[in-house]
C-alpha cells in the first residue's frame, strides 16, 4: 500500500496529512499552538513549538489512517513563509523565538534602508519590497539583539532558516540545513533572477553567508526523517512556502491561472511563466516553482489578515463562539448600514504596504452591532482582493480581466463570503473539491518524484470543481461599495 504523508506547518497550527496513491485524503491531524505578543506590532513562536506539534500530528496523522510509519513512501512539508529562525547547530535551540512573518519591529531597519536608496536594488534582485514582513531584517534584528548571536554567527556556530529548513535539520538530525527555492525567495536574500544567494545584500545587512542552506528544486531529495522521530527512515521529497504549494495544488501551471489563499491571511499568485514582471503597483514578483532546473515565476499580492479578522471576532471581541457562527450572524446585518472594517492589525499589505497603519472601523452608527461587524469583517477580504487583482492587470497584460479565480484556505468553505467576492470582482469563482490544496501541492511534489503520482498534466486533468461562483450583483452597487471601500483606505494609511 502506498501513501505520502504532507507536512503542513502553518501560523496557527500545524497538521499532517495522509495521502493515498490516488491523493484522495485518508486522516489529518491538528495542533494548534500559542502565538505571542511581546510589543505592540510584534508576533513570535516558540520554535520548539512548531517542532514537537510537527512530529506530534505526523505521528497522529499516520496513527489515524492505520498505517505503518514505513507505509509512507514520501514526505512533503509546506510551511508558513518568511518566519524567521536562528538556531545554534551546536545544541539545536534556536537563540531567539521565531519571529513570525506578521512581525512589524523591523520597520525602522528598513525605513534607514530606504534612506540609503537600497529598495530599487533589492526589488530588481529578489522581486520583493523593502518591508518588515521578509526574513532579511528579521535574521539582522536577531543578530544585534541577542547577545553573542552576531560573534557565534560570524564564527560559523549558528544557522538561518525558514520554517521548512528548521524542520529538515531537525528530522535528519542536523544533516541537511537546505530549502527550496520558493521559501528561499521569500527571504530578501536571494536573487530571483539568478537563483542564488545574494552576496551584497548580505553584507549591506550584515548576515554571514555561511549561515545560509542550500536551494533546492521543490522537487528533490531534502533527507532522510530518522527512524527515532517517526518509527521509519522516510525520505522528504518534496518542499514549497504555503502559498507557492497551494498554487500547485490547484494546478495553476499556465501563464495567466490566478489562485487565491484564505486562511490567517490572503494571498493571490498568478502564474507568469518565464516572464518575472517589474510590477508598477507595489506587487510581488516571486518564484512559483522550480522544477527539473526551470523557474516560473508569479506575481503576488499578499493581505495580512484575512482569516484572522474572524479570530479577532472571536477572541478580541467575543462576539461569536466559533468562526462558523460568523456567516449567519452576517446575514442578518441591516442593508442599509454600510460599515467598512480596515483589518490593518499588523499594518497594511499589498498593494499599499504601509507598515504603521493600524485597523480602523468607518460607517459607524448608534443601531451597529455584531452582525454588522462580521459583515464588514467578511467583506473586507474580498475587497482586499479586488485590490490585488485590479494590481495584477494594470502590471501583466496576461492577466485577462476574464480571468477565473481559484480559491481555497478555510475562508473558502463559505458560501457567503465567496459569493460576496465574486460579486466585488465580477468575476467567477472557482472552489475545488479538495480545499486542502496546499497540503496537496506538496504531497503531489512527493508523491510524483517518489513515482506514484502523475505528471505536472496528469495532476492538472484530475483537478476537480466543487463549485463555480457568478456575480450578481448590480454594477453601480459594486462600483458604490468598492468607492466606500477605497475611501475607508484612504483614511487609513499612516501618510
Amino acid at each position: 500500500m502506498t501513501y505520502i504523508l504532507a507536512i503542513d506547518q502553518g501560523t496557527t497550527s500545524s497538521r499532517g496529512i495522509v495521502f493515498d496513491k490516488d491523493m484522495s485524503i485518508v486522516a489529518i491531524a491538528q495542533q494548534e499552538f500559542d502565538q505571542h505578543f511581546p510589543k505592540s506590532g510584534w508576533v513570535e513562536h516558540v520554535a520548539n513549538d512548531l517542532w514537537t506539534t510537527t512530529v506530534a500530528t505526523a505521528k497522529g496523522a499516520i496513527d489515524k489512517a492505520g498505517l505503518h510509519p514505513s507505509d509512507i513512501q514520501g514526505i512533503g512539508i509546506t510551511n508558513q513563509r518568511e518566519t524567521t529562525i536562528v538556531w545554534d547547530k551546536r545544541t539545536g535551540e534556536a537563540v531567539h523565538n521565531a519571529i513570525v512573518w506578521q512581525d512589524r519591529r523591523t520597520s525602522d531597519i528598513c525605513q534607514e534602508l530606504k534612506n540609503d536608496s537600497l529598495e530599487a536594488e533589492i526589488t530588481e534582485k529578489t522581486g520583493l519590497l523593502l518591508d518588515p514582513y521578509f526574513s532579511s531584517t528579521k535574521v539582522k534584528w536577531i543578530l544585534d539583539n541577542v547577545d553573542g548571536a552576531r560573534a557565534d554567527a560570524e564564527a560559523g556556530y549558528l544557522l538561518f532558516g525558514t520554517v521548512d529548513c528548521y524542520l529538515i535539520w531537525k528530522f535528519t538530525n542536523g544533516a541537511r540545513h537546505v530549502t527550496d527555492a520558493t521559501n528561499a525567495a521569500r527571504t530578501m536574500l536571494f536573487n530571483i533572477r539568478d537563483n542564488a544567494w545574494d552576496a551584497g545584500i548580505c553584507e549591506r545587512l550584515g548576515i554571514p553567508m555561511r549561515m545560509l542552506p542550500e536551494v533546492l528544486d521543490c522537487e528533490a531529495d531534502f533527507g532522510t526523517v530518522s527512524a527515532e522521530i517517526l518509527g521509519a527512515d522516510l525520505p522528504i521529497l518534496g518542499v514549497a512556502g504555503d502559498q507557492q504549494a497551494a498554487t500547485l495544488g490547484q494546478a495553476c501551471f499556465a501563464p495567466g491561472m490566478l489562485k487565491s489563499t484564505y486562511g490567517t491571511g490572503c494571498f493571490a499568485l498568478l502564474n507568469t511563466g518565464e516572464t518575472l514582471v517589474r510590477s508598477q503597483n507595489r506587487l510581488l514578483g516571486t518564484i512559483a516553482y522550480r522544477l527539473n532546473g526551470k523557474t516560473t515565476y508569479a506575481l503576488e499580492g499578499s493581505i495580512f489578515i484575512a482569516g484572522a479578522v474572524v479570530q479577532w471576532l472571536r477572541d478580541g471581541l467575543g462576539i461569536i463562539a466559533k468562526a462558523a457562527d460568523t456567516h449567519p450572524l452576517a446575514e442578518k446585518a441591516d442593508p442599509e448600514q454600510e460599515l467598512y472594517l480596515v483589518p490593518a492589525f499588523t499594518g497594511i499589505g499589498a498593494p499599499h504596504w504601509d507598515a504603521n497603519a493600524r485597523g480602523a472601523i468607518y460607517g459607524l452608527t448608534r443601531g451597529s452591532g455584531p452582525a454588522e461587524f462580521a459583515k464588514a469583517a467578511l467583506e473586507s477580504v474580498g475587497f482586499q482582493t479586488r485590490e490585488l487583482l485590479d494590481a495584477m492587470h494594470a502590471d501583466w497584460d496576461g492577466a485577462t480581466e476574464d480571468s477565473v479565480l481559484r480559491v481555497d484556505g478555510g475562508m473558502s468553505a463559505s458560501d457567503w463570503t465567496m459569493q460576496f467576492l465574486s460579486d466585488i470582482l465580477d468575476a467567477p469563482v472557482d472552489r475545488p473539491k479538495v480545499l486542502e490544496t496546499t497540503a496537496l501541492g506538496v504531497a503531489w511534489l512527493a508523491g510524483m518524484r517518489a513515482g506514484i503520482y502523475p505528471d505536472m498534466d496528469g495532476f492538472a486533468a484530475n483537478w476537480a470543481l466543487d463549485q463555480r461562483f457568478e456575480p450578481n450583483m448590480d454594477q453601480e452597487i459594486r462600483n458604490q461599495r468598492y468607492s466606500g471601500w477605497q475611501d475607508a483606505i484612504r483614511r487609513t494609511l499612516s501618510s
